[in-house]
């Protein structure tokens, strides 16, 4: 059996000053997208990359494009050396890139869609303000209960589903902090986020239509490669469906631990995780079992670029 391939897009979280700056220097051909991010965005996109500060950078309405701009130089290097993706997926505004990689949007789409997508989730931030928690060492099953005993009428949802025992909540501050007491009542490790919005809860309804309106100017295509969505931990080939699936996501909780199983039943064993940092390489690392034979790398620079180069033929 040959090896099959998953290219994973980080999310959120992963942003760091100086990102893609190595792999511009040694691939000028990706200054395109930072040229392309900065146009739609109407502001210095790429300056914040490189140079920060880590405040402004850190702002959901610079962050999300930020990494989108430089998970698609990834991207584009990877597939320019030949390397390309059988699966794809995205943690969150990762997807915004993934479906670049499988041939859903083109990059200039992918941009538009994520520059669309993280201002319409900061307004909201701002309109219906929330946190987040992590809950470490409880399953699924024990959070949703969890969330329906802390909520008492408010908003509180399951954000994302990480690994088997690492889940975050979201939703409105008191309604998370007594989510907070319940599972520390339970032995269970649980952490207030440093996040400015509750990302995945109802509190985001309000974009959900608007940006289901946006996307109807955005041309989706079939996918040429498989894609596993966050809100249903599947994939789909219609575009239509891929839109109300998207749009939904704003509201749905992140399945990547489902979708990471699944990739993993359906014989992938190569992981690339492409963009900043290593946030979803050691998620996955702590998702595989000891009868999963697989490769995780991550490709953020020229050196990461190397070693995938060598080791995936």
């Amino acid at each position: 059996m040959g090896q099959k391939t998953a290219f994973l897009f980080p999310g959120q979280g992963s942003q760091f000053v100086g990102m893609g700056q190595e792999l511009l220097k040694r691939f000028p051909q990706v200054e395109r997208i930072f040229q392309e991010t900065d146009r739609i965005c109407g502001k210095p996109v790429a300056r914040l990359c490189f140079e920060g500060p880590m405040p402004e950078l850190t702002l959901t309405e610079n962050c999300q494009p930020a990494i989108t701009a430089v998970s698609l130089a990834c991207l584009s290097v990877l597939n320019e050396s030949g390397i390309t993706a059988d699966v794809s997926a995205g943690h969150s505004v990762g997807e915004c890139a993934s479906m670049v990689s499988a041939g859903i949007l083109s990059e200039n789409d992918g941009l538009k869609l994520v520059h669309k997508r993280s201002s319409l989730m900061h307004r909201e931030s701002l309109s219906n303000p929330g946190t987040m928690a992590a809950v470490l060492g409880l399953d699924m099953a024990a959070v949703q209960e969890i969330v329906a005993d802390a909520r008492e009428g408010e908003i509180l949802d399951v954000a994302n589903h990480n690994t088997a025992l690492q889940i975050v909540i979201t939703g409105q501050k008191e309604a998370v902090n007594r989510a907070v007491q319940l599972a520390k009542g339970k032995k269970a490790k649980a952490v207030p986020l440093k996040v400015s919005g509750a990302w995945h809860s109802g509190l985001m309804q309000g974009g959900v239509d608007e940006f289901r309106t946006f996307m109807e100017d955005i041309p989706f295509s079939t996918p040429t490669s498989e894609m596993f969505f966050n809100a249903t931990a599947r994939s789909e080939t219609d575009p239509e469906r891929i839109k109300d699936i998207m749009a939904n996501q704003l509201v749905s909780p992140v399945r990547w631990y489902d979708s990471m199983r699944k990739m993993l039943d359906e014989g992938v064993d190569t992981f690339v995780e492409v963009g900043p940092k290593t946030v979803l390489a050691g998620l996955l690392k702590k998702i595989v079992s000891p009868d999963d034979a697989v490769s995780v790398f991550t490709v953020q620079d020229p050196e990461d670029l190397e070693t995938v180069l060598e080791k995936i033929s």
